[in-house]
């Protein structure tokens, strides 16, 4: 059977509820999931409840976004694992969610200036959980100023886009330093959205790992077959756990699916029981 442990849901930028989604999982025949929304755990009781109620495993996490070295794309770290009441994690949490409030509010200033007629209350009532960029573009196609949550993205709120606003981060060695704290297990996220190649992507990792860093995503959604092999070697070099994940969010990315991505994807579940012999090992529960 198959697994995966990048998922995300409502109480992020998802689109179905951690129940929904945990009783989709188990319609998919998936063996265990992770739910990872990003800089919260708030949805983890009640995934943790749906996985008893259908029958499948559920993998407490989150995802934090980190800064990223100089030259590379989004560097972010799934946390597994993460303990019931995670003080620290909470704390870090709060900060992060102080300036993404902040980038929020920046950001539809930004729209008005561009001449969006775009009010923040009806972006807000597009989320049942954390306000985000997808909630933005969702209302940008309401009010017909693009046509798809892509668009949006390239024209207005990526990186690139007009009305682009930086995200308040943790350092990489705040947030691997807070999981292991909380008894976490860190994971390198879809390493190939950093976009580095050769030397400096071995360079990454390597300064990630000294911070304690434990596993890499090795099959991803975004990741061919060369890519899934180049991250598989990295992780054999470092003595890296694997893992891997469809970073599944709903209608708002509606081509990838839960455990398969677009199609292809394949996550073993004997990865799982790795990750299992490894916290044990350590004492940790899991």
């Amino acid at each position: 059977m198959s697994i995966d442990l990048h998922t995300h849901s409502t109480v992020s930028d998802g689109t179905l509820t951690p129940t929904e989604l945990v009783r989709e999982a188990a319609a998919a025949g998936l063996s265990a999931m992770a739910l990872t929304d990003h800089d919260t755990v708030k949805g983890v009781p009640e995934a943790l409840e749906a996985g008893k109620r259908f029958g499948i495993e559920v993998i407490p996490g989150c995802e934090l976004s980190v800064t990223s070295p100089k030259g590379a794309g989004w560097l972010h770290i799934v946390g597994l694992w993460i303990p019931e009441n995670p003080e620290k994690l909470e704390a870090a949490f709060e900060w992060v969610i102080e300036g993404r409030a902040n980038r929020n509010h920046e950001i539809a200033d930004r729209l008005r200036h561009l001449g969006v007629n775009i009010r923040y209350e009806d972006v807000v009532a597009r989320a049942t959980g954390t306000v985000g960029r997808p909630h933005f573009a969702q209302e940008l196609m309401h009010l017909g100023v693009v046509s798809s949550i892509n668009e949006a993205f390239h024209e207005w709120l990526g990186e690139n886009g007009k009305a682009y606003v930086p995200k308040r981060k943790l350092s990489p060695e705040q947030a691997i330093s807070v999981l292991l704290e909380e008894g976490a297990t860190p994971i390198l996220a879809h390493p190939f959205i950093l976009g580095l190649q050769g030397d400096q992507m071995e360079t990454a990792v390597r300064e990630l790992v000294d911070l304690g860093l434990e596993g890499i995503e090795v099959h991803y959604t975004e990741h061919d077959s060369a890519d899934t092999d180049r991250f598989m070697a990295l992780a054999e070099k470092f003595n890296l756990l694997v893992s891997g994940g469809s970073d599944f969010h709903g209608t708002v990315k509606p081509d990838i699916k839960l455990g398969v991505g677009r199609g292809d994807l394949n996550v073993p579940d004997e990865l799982l029981e790795r990750m299992k012999a490894h916290r044990r090992a350590k004492g940790l529960p899991v």
